[in-house]
């Protein structure tokens, strides 16, 4: 399988897959964004993709293709945070290489990077110097020539995606070793995004409800893992609340893409 059709096959897994407590599944949507969205977001960004298969691009400009490609629909940000991850994998074909691309960007990435968020609903950290809605940050990457890692580093702290490029992918690795020891089959998805939302806080979670929400979350999938209570039960709760574990949900299509590329099988 050529790595864009894993990519475009990791997508569509996780957000098929049921129940992952709190986001949009085959069996549930939120009012403004649903499965069908996800589904065409995965078919779109094929273009962006295959430019990084080839190598050849700047990964902020691909970045920036793949959300100009999939805005086209009207479910808003549905794989924004995944595109940080896969691309550079794809580019890179697995997590070393991955590691090898990212090292190489430069500022014109990181004005990408920051062209490509301006086109997203993404939240930001409150604080953050860098504000992709101010105009100002342009100038400021430019003078302090950072490149897309430097942003990357910059917002590590908060940022789970983030982090990912900054210590080497350990969340997707974890993931996909979760993957392959389970077996075959889309309930190992479900194990792996419940063991991954039990190990930390989810920073999309933060930034919406607070750092004592996305604990208290943490914790639950802890009692799921523990069979104190039900995924079910934990999914129903996340969507009368408007909990949205997101970064877990692009970490986990991360580590499907590594997966799928050792071995692991979905169809069975």
């Amino acid at each position: 399988m050529k790595p864009v059709e894993r990519a475009q096959l990791a997508m569509m897994l996780e957000v098929c897959a049921y129940p992952k407590p709190g986001n949009v599944d085959r069996c549930h949507d939120y009012p403004d964004t649903r499965l069908e969205h996800f589904l065409a977001s995965t078919i779109l960004s094929r273009t962006a993709l295959e430019e990084a298969e080839t190598g050849t691009g700047r990964i902020g400009e691909i970045i920036k293709h793949a959300v100009r490609d999939t805005n086209t629909h009207g479910g808003g940000n549905t794989h924004f945070g995944a595109f940080i991850l896969l691309i550079p994998l794809v580019y890179g074909n697995d997590i070393p290489g991955a590691m090898k691309a990212i090292e190489k960007t430069d500022v014109s990435d990181a004005i990408a990077f920051y062209k490509a968020f301006a086109m997203t609903t993404v939240r930001m950290n409150a604080t953050d110097e860098l504000d992709v809605n101010d105009p100002h940050t342009l100038t400021v990457i430019r003078d302090r020539e950072m490149t897309l890692m430097d942003v990357m580093t910059h917002s590590a702290g908060y940022d789970m995606i983030a982090r990912e490029w900054v210590t080497g992918f350990p969340l997707t690795r974890r993931g996909a070793d979760i993957l392959i020891r389970t077996g075959p089959g889309r309930d190992a998805i479900v194990q792996m995004f419940l063991y991954l939302l039990a190990t930390e806080p989810d920073t999309f979670i933060i930034k919406k409800h607070g750092s004592a929400v996305a604990t208290e979350i943490m914790r639950a999938a802890r009692d799921v893992l523990d069979g104190k209570r039900t995924a079910e039960n934990l999914d129903a709760e996340c969507i009368r609340r408007n909990i949205n574990p997101g970064s877990i949900a692009d970490i986990v299509i991360a580590s499907i893409y590594i997966a799928l590329g050792e071995g692991w099988s979905w169809d069975s």
